[in-house]
């Protein structure tokens, strides 16, 4: 895997019977810490501020040790001590979103996944560019805001928890809510249901859902509960709400558990597969937890509008395994399966091909 540091020579001075699994705690680390103990491995959370005390309230998914920062954008100067602690960070939304990606690419830690992965999902033109040249269909992209004429959806760069998206169905619309200086795509508002599916690549198995050289494995699925805008309709219509200054907003509170009907699935089994190919196509392969966020249409259509190239939050409600990852395997988290891929590859003396 390409990337800003020398992958291969930190994985060359790497204690391979002592590693240690770290990540940010917040987003889902406490499904990747428990996840973690499950498979043996000790743990590391990095706290901005005091180690947070929520922690104790979930003993089995408490990390051993902490380390404390002032600032996100501190993650850059304990390098040495990740190092030194034998760590293998397993980025998670808020990484992606405090950090940067330009930050990120040039942590000198180890990673799991292709760290190159992320900045293909969090900038929209390469995300689409991958995406639509896997052959996955996506929502229209309107690249003037002066051709908006009907509702649209206007989203910003990166990992935010859906914060700053908004819907204009007119450029007066978007011009009265779009921030300045801000990157953001603007795409056709797809009328469905939104379905978010957990998918896990291997590189290390081919006697499965094969794709490329390995097994695909779909390990569950969601929905997400989104303020304000799931409950903003049962106070009237949007034009007499702003009127009085209130305003839809899409910042994820939650996540719902969801079984998709089953006709449904082998679809998303392909569409999954055909992510994974384009990544090899583009930037060297995806490997590990990703996310294809759907849209499915009353006519069954299913439209791809986003790709997470990592854990997601929506793993978190599935700790002791889905309807899905119960028929790969018992007690089967993402959190779990990532732990599980590392000590696969510490076996098979291949870690190069799962850590960056």
């Amino acid at each position: 895997m390409v990337s800003g540091i020398d992958s291969a020579k930190l994985i060359s001075n790497l204690d391979k019977d002592n590693i240690t699994i770290a990540t940010v705690c917040s987003h889902s680390s406490l499904q990747i810490f428990h996840g973690a103990k499950l498979e043996g491995f000790k743990t590391l959370g990095i706290s901005v501020g005091e180690p947070p005390k929520y922690y104790d309230a979930f003993p089995l998914a408490k990390p051993d040790e902490f380390i404390s920062i002032e600032k996100y954008s501190d993650l850059a100067n304990i390098s040495d001590e990740l190092r030194k602690r034998n760590c293998v960070v397993v980025p998670h939304g808020s990484v992606v979103q405090y950090l940067g990606v330009d930050a990120f690419e040039e942590w000198n830690v180890l990673t799991f996944g292709n760290r190159l992965a992320l900045r293909w999902e969090s900038d929209r033109n390469l995300e689409r560019k991958w995406l639509e040249g896997a052959g996955l269909k996506m929502p229209t992209e309107i690249l003037d805001a002066n051709d908006i004429s009907g509702p649209v959806l206007v989203k910003y760069h990166g990992a935010s928890g859906g914060r700053g998206y908004f819907i204009a169905r007119s450029v007066a619309e978007f011009e009265e809510n779009i921030q300045e200086g801000v990157k953001f795509t603007i795409q056709e508002y797809v009328l469905g249901t939104r379905y978010y599916v957990h998918y896990f690549y291997t590189p290390f198995s081919n006697d499965g859902y094969t794709v490329q050289n390995g097994n695909l494995e779909m390990l569950s699925a969601d929905r997400r509960d989104e303020s304000n805008i799931d409950e903003i309709y049962k106070l009237g219509s949007q034009e007499k709400l702003k009127s009085v200054g209130m305003y839809p907003s899409f910042v994820v509170t939650g996540n719902i558990p969801v079984i998709l009907r089953e006709s449904l699935v082998p679809r998303v089994l392909e569409m999954g597969a055909n992510a994974i190919k384009g990544s090899f196509e583009k930037f060297g392969g995806m490997v590990g937890a990703f996310c294809l966020e759907t849209v499915v249409t009353d006519q069954l259509d299913i439209r791809v509008f986003e790709i997470s190239a990592r854990i997601v939050a929506g793993t978190n409600p599935f700790p002791s395994g889905s309807p899905y990852s119960d028929f790969v395997a018992p007690g089967l988290s993402t959190g779990r399966r990532i732990a599980q891929e590392l000590k696969r590859g510490i076996e098979l003396d291949r870690l190069d091909e799962i850590l960056s």
